[in-house]
């Protein structure tokens, strides 16, 4: 599980670094820039809740848009910050509850497997309301698919 996790944040870097420079080329990004701040700003708060920092309610769901030019270094500090810590982790590590407090004074566990699997799959919903926006707006989006990091050429 350890290496499948450390490639997936790997293959969601790949294709963010696309999205977001299609997003860049966008004129009207702000709806796009929001969506990857809050991408963003899931990844701190999981990540503190695992390595507390800060006190979580400091941390926001939703706080103000990153400037899209910060954006590619944000997603890859993120990106970097979890697999320098997954590979730090045994498959058993994997496998602890982490207990946290929700905004709404509830509280959960969930192990560290399922807290990197839902940013990864929080990442591809986003992406693809991003994509739509960039649609929307006359341009085609980039290619993002797992497979173009996966896929092997061979020689004819």
């Amino acid at each position: 599980m350890k290496e499948y996790l450390i490639e997936f944040f790997q293959f969601n870097e790949s294709a963010m670094m696309r999205i977001i420079d299609a997003v860049q080329a966008l004129p009207a990004n702000a709806e796009a820039a929001r969506l990857i701040s809050h991408m963003i700003d899931a990844s701190q708060k999981w990540f503190n809740r695992i390595k507390p920092e800060v006190k979580d309610s400091t941390l926001s769901w939703n706080g103000p848009a990153y400037p899209v030019g910060e954006c590619t270094a944000l997603w890859q500090s993120q990106t970097e910050q979890w697999v320098k810590y997954l590979r730090g982790c045994s498959e058993r590590d994997l496998l602890k509850e982490v207990i946290y407090q929700s905004s709404d004074g509830g509280r959960f566990s969930s192990t560290i497997t399922d807290i990197a699997l839902q940013l990864n799959y929080h990442a591809i919903h986003h992406r693809a309301q991003i994509m739509m926006l960039i649609r929307q707006q006359g341009n085609a989006p980039p290619a993002s698919d797992y497979i173009l990091l996966k896929r092997k050429t061979l020689q004819l």
